[in-house]
């Protein structure tokens, strides 16, 4: 993804989905570098965050990074995440952001040159087409170097371009401990407590 200085471009990042490809790949991201990464490659117009909250919490191991993602250059997306209990008697929490981005996306699609989804579910490619058919070109970002792989053949096929997550690593990932810009640890688990298709459970104790 070559910069570009007047290539309208936005990022549309489904957070459970990269946090569990990051995660897959043994590393955390630090969300200022990312932003200071891709809004040098062509003129940023949003950053959309796409994130399921447990509201009836009253600490949700993610508020922290959401919080910060929302006063340091983003745009939040959020929406309630529904407690069921599976079959085996497990509490599980679920919540998928699939509508919203795909809306927003298609919404934004008149406005931009360039989409970056960050996700690797296949369901998105249905989406990269018709954004596509719209005049925009689309790259995908997650990761194929994961056991199982985390992006969809379909999707990858589908877009313009694939960035291996593993090669942006270098650029995005946050040192080991790091508590600065508010995301401690703790604080970056999105996709821990939401079912997603990609992405494991997360057992309650």
């Amino acid at each position: 993804m070559e910069p570009n200085a007047q290539e309208r471009l936005a990022l549309f990042i489904d957070g459970s989905n990269l946090y569990a490809a990051a995660r897959a790949l043994g590393f955390e991201i630090d969300y200022k570098k990312l932003l200071e990464v891709f809004a040098a490659k062509g003129r940023l117009i949003r950053a959309f965050y796409y994130t399921a909250l447990l509201e009836d919490q009253e600490y949700s191991p993610i508020r922290p990074l959401v919080d910060w993602l929302d006063y340091n250059g983003y745009t939040l997306v959020t929406k309630p995440a529904k407690e069921f209990t599976d079959a085996a008697g497990r509490r599980k929490i679920k919540g998928n952001m699939d509508i919203e981005l795909a809306v927003d996306a298609i919404e934004m699609a008149p406005h931009l040159d360039h989409i970056v989804l960050f996700s690797g579910d296949g369901d998105f490619r249905r989406l990269v087409e018709c954004v596509q058919r719209k005049g925009v070109r689309v790259t995908v970002v997650s990761t194929v170097a994961s056991s199982p792989p985390m992006a969809a053949d379909e999707l990858r096929r589908q877009a313009d371009t694939f960035i291996e997550l593993q090669d942006l690593a270098p650029e995005i990932s946050r040192a080991p401990n790091a508590r600065e810009h508010g995301q401690g640890r703790r604080a970056a688990t999105d996709g821990a407590e939401t079912e997603t298709e990609t992405s494991p459970l997360r057992n309650s104790a």
